[in-house]
């Protein structure tokens, strides 16, 4: 655990504050500033916790700076353009763009040399804020659902696909020699704040990237079952290199049989909180027990 130091906890505060409030005050995200000069300066700001980590850190360089500076800006400017070209939001190679970038940044970890090894969890959650101001604020994608003000519902659903997916997955990962069980029973606190910890910083990301944003745009095109498939399988490829140095095909499978169960979560009421749910109750369990 990294020592935490006032300046880290304010980094850190920096970094969650964009995505905090776009999860409970969505209805605020549209009257974010997007238009004029000194909007474009706003998405640099995500640059300021890469400083307050690096220099105490004695890492900074001025590239990742500029990185973390320039590359809001660009996405906000990309996205920008995409609002004005496609008003309809079916989805431009724009938006694509966009994913495409933030996607291998965070699969091929393009930019967590600039972190502390024990700090990497910034760069995710940068790269996140930087697409929660292009697609919610600028291009004010709609359809998303990414509120965290959790609805019962949302936990009905979300445990729903989690009774449907759980039967298929762990035979099939017990097969493939992928899940083994073991007898250790992790104490009630370590189990919620396992929950809470994959719920924070790993299904509340991917699942607002890829159902929120990715599965929300494709259905414009492919339809409900086309990209529910397509997400699934997209889902599942940015798994390959998770866990090991090779092509790691066990994972990428299962991960998207877990892909449409995740869609089939988020598509019932259109919302982030039940797939991340899902998501956040798979990961915990896999990792307790079947890991």
């Amino acid at each position: 655990m990294p020592h935490l130091t006032p300046v880290l906890l304010t980094a850190a505060m920096l970094t969650l504050l964009p995505l905090a409030a776009a999860a409970f005050f969505p209805a605020h995200v549209a009257r974010w500033p997007t238009h004029g000069p000194s909007a474009m300066l706003w998405p640099a700001l995500l640059a300021l916790p890469y400083l307050l980590v690096s220099i105490p850190a004695g890492i900074f360089h001025i590239s990742w700076l500029a990185v973390y500076a320039l590359l809001p800006i660009a996405i906000a400017a990309l996205l920008r353009r995409a609002a004005r070209r496609d008003p309809g939001q079916r989805g431009t190679w724009m938006d694509y763009s966009v994913l495409l970038l933030l996607g291998l940044a965070v699969d091929l970890r393009w930019f967590e040399p600039a972190w502390p090894p024990h700090l990497a969890a910034f760069n995710k959650i940068l790269l996140l804020d930087a697409g929660i101001y292009g697609f919610l604020a600028v291009r004010q994608l709609d359809g998303c659902g990414f509120s965290l003000r959790v609805h019962a519902t949302d936990v009905l659903i979300g445990l729903r696909e989690l009774a449907f997916y759980a039967p298929i997955a762990i035979p099939f990962g017990l097969a493939l020699r992928f899940l083994h069980f073991h007898g250790h029973r992790p104490a009630a606190g370590s189990a919620i704040f396992a929950w809470c910890f994959t719920f924070v910083l790993i299904a509340i990301p991917e699942e607002l990237f890829f159902r929120g944003w990715l599965q929300n745009l494709l259905e414009r095109r492919l339809g409900r079952h086309g990209a529910l498939a397509a997400t699934a399988i997209l889902f599942g490829l940015s798994h390959f290199n998770k866990r090991s140095l090779r092509f790691n095909w066990r994972y990428v499978l299962l991960a998207a049989i877990a892909g449409i169960f995740y869609g089939r979560s988020w598509r019932a009421r259109r919302r982030v909180a039940a797939s991340a749910i899902t998501h956040a109750s798979v990961d915990t369990l896999w990792s307790l027990f079947l890991r």
